[in-house]
């Protein structure tokens, strides 16, 4: 089988335009929730997000640096948020395809857990006030999954595989162990993976709130509010944005002198076949996932240095990954967990590459970003890198992703 190395990284979060602003902010325990802007929530039991701000200051977004204005008024803002990071990790990478073949073995894969769902309500609400013929004609293209990944193909001149991936919360995971599955099997030297969400929106917080998902007992004071693993946790904290990692076959980077963040040796997937949106209480799908991954990377639980959690700040979700991260790590009693989600709110489909686009950060400094506001853990023996980050050497991570459906992912990457 094909190695597969990740040779480039972007992101776009809550703490702005960038993987470095994105970096600084964790291990600096900084939290980027705050008062939703986008939209009036007056009426919303929960009124903070970690939402991604539009404008030109320090830690907003321009979304001119992707598109001209022109281009944006028919493109859903989950497409300029893939696009920001796309171009980042391209850049970043250094990879510039000149030939046919190169073309052809450089593909693209991008999740999304809701799509263009605000260009869809957009249109509904101007199809019932004013009928069909105040319908864009940019509505399909805009709003369907799969546009993100094209739409990088064609800006880059991409010919090899361009597919998507919907998996509610593990779609950032599942795309990019999928990418690097097509590496591995010949389909393509160079994939650009990862995904992305604009959900900090009208309908999507109303449908969260609905569902009693959400915390609402830290509306005054929003950086508090994500605190996976307190016993005061009250729901997750919507967040949106991207991440993206240029994948590349391991002969292929080192032929071309590219630098290297880290290799991807482990990529588990599973389903719970228990419930729409809670895990199984045993937690079989997220066990057999982390065990499967594991097996791929010819590794055992003690090489494993670090975990990024899904840790959501859910009740039960929570519960349910502590209890599984200890019945695989059962012998290893050194491992560190903490949950970025804390600091950034949860991203949906997005969150699964964001954390990936950590997780070589993690290899590359050595440095554990904090799980933020854990005053009163529901295990206070477990490693959950409580506050502050810890910095110790690290040479191989894992990257959890589990959602709704009972989907799970499961990522390992090795220093290199």
């Amino acid at each position: 089988m094909r190695r597969v190395v990740v040779t480039g990284i972007g992101a776009l979060t809550a703490f702005g335009q960038g993987v470095d602003k994105l970096w600084q902010g964790l291990i600096n325990s900084r939290s980027a929730i705050k008062k939703v802007t986008k939209f009036d929530v007056s009426e919303y039991t929960s009124q903070i997000a970690g939402e991604v701000t539009h404008g030109t200051a320090e830690n907003e977004f321009n979304p001119d640096s992707v598109l001209p204005p022109k281009d944006q008024r028919h493109t859903d803002p989950f497409a300029i948020y893939g696009l920001a990071a796309a171009i980042e990790a391209v850049e970043d990478s250094g990879w510039k395809p000149e030939s046919d073949e190169d073309r052809y073995k450089t593909g693209v894969l991008f999740g999304s857990g809701v799509g263009g769902l605000k260009t869809i309500c957009d249109n509904n609400t101007n199809l019932q006030a004013s009928g069909p013929r105040r319908v864009s004609p940019f509505l399909i293209p805009s709003c369907i999954i799969n546009s993100l990944s094209g739409q990088i193909a064609i800006k880059y001149g991409l010919w090899g595989p361009t597919h998507a991936c919907v998996t509610a919360c593990s779609s950032g995971t599942h795309a990019v162990g999928d990418a690097a599955r097509l590496i591995m099997f010949g389909d393509a030297d160079v994939m650009v993976a990862g995904s992305a969400d604009a959900t900090v929106s009208p309908l999507t917080m109303a449908g969260f709130v609905q569902l009693r998902a959400l915390s609402t007992h830290y509306n005054d004071t929003p950086e508090l509010a994500s605190r996976p693993w307190d016993r005061n946790r009250d729901g997750f904290v919507v967040g949106e944005g991207a991440g993206c990692l240029v994948l590349e076959e391991y002969e292929h980077a080192k032929a071309r002198g590219a630098k290297i963040y880290g290799e991807i040796v482990g990529y588990g997937l599973s389903g719970d076949g228990h419930h729409v949106t809670s895990p199984a209480p045993d937690g079989h799908g997220a066990i057999y996932a982390m065990t499967q991954a594991l097996k791929h990377a010819n590794l055992n639980s003690e090489d494993i240095d670090y975990i990024n959690a899904h840790g959501t700040s859910t009740s039960v979700g929570d519960e349910t990954e502590l209890l599984s991260v200890k019945k695989v790590f059962e012998t290893n009693k050194s491992v560190a967990m903490s949950s970025t989600k804390s600091a950034l709110g949860h991203s949906l489909g997005a969150t699964g590459s964001v954390e990936a686009v950590i997780c070589m950060n993690v290899l590359k400094y050595g440095i554990l970003p904090p799980t933020l506001n854990l005053d009163d853990p529901i295990d206070p023996n477990f490693n959950f890198v409580a506050k502050t980050a810890q910095e110790r050497k690290v040479s191989a991570v894992m990257s959890n992703s589990f959602g709704f459906g009972g989907t799970n992912s499961c990522l390992v990457f090795k220093a290199i």
